[in-house]
């Protein structure tokens, strides 16, 4: 093989969840087999690096300041759920079965690995929270340790509880979805209809 034809397969190999052979059969593809493809993917491979960005509020995939879920004025935005990555966020629209808001944390914490709150979308979260608008806060993280720590420090962030004569402040309500999600799983992997019913049966989280 060239010395071309071996950096774009190493290229392609960095990508999640492609492998040494994955890369060598997209390569070739699209340099010997299909060859009038590649104009088109060079195309929209520069257009999305350059227009798309995160949603300045909630962190998910945005081609302007907001993405196409916080600008919807028909969600309830008084419910927020937070999600670790943008592929939770998509399982969770597949399923129909919520109307509220998101918040996408790229990450979870882990400090093993060196993710503190600084690597995650966390002050942005924490905004939120401290705008008085949201009342409930749905947790839709891993069901693991890592998302268990990550659901323990949010916890122990929230605001304040409301002050009766605090005109701005609400108290905000935690749930945590899990019935239904096997021991270790998480969002991503998870069926439309265990989603529905992960949500449906969310339990208060303390």
């Amino acid at each position: 093989m060239t010395p071309a034809f071996e950096k774009l397969q190493q290229a392609l190999k960095r990508l999640p969840g492609v492998g040494y052979r994955s890369a060598e059969r997209m390569a070739l593809h699209l340099l010997v087999e299909k060859p009038e493809r590649l104009p088109a993917l060079i195309e929209a491979l520069g257009e999305a690096a350059r227009a798309v960005r995160r949603c300045e509020r909630c962190g998910n995939l945005a081609e302007g300041g907001l993405c196409t879920v916080c600008a919807d004025e028909r969600r309830d935005h008084s419910v927020v759920c937070v999600v670790e990555h943008v592929p939770d966020l998509v399982a969770m629209e597949r399923s129909g079965a919520y109307r509220g808001v998101y918040h996408v944390l790229h990450g979870r914490l882990s400090p093993i690995n060196g993710v503190g709150p600084d690597e995650l979308n966390w002050d942005a979260l924490v905004a939120r929270l401290g705008s008085g608008v949201v009342k409930e806060l749905i947790l839709a993280l891993g069901n693991d340790v890592e998302g268990e720590a990550t659901c323990h420090f949010i916890t122990k962030h929230l605001p304040a509880p409301a002050a009766a004569d605090d005109p701005v402040q609400t108290t905000i309500h935690v749930s945590r979805i899990g019935f239904g999600l096997p021991s270790g799983g998480g969002v991503l992997y998870a069926d439309a209809v265990t989603l529905r019913s992960a949500l449906e049966g969310r339990r208060d989280y303390a």
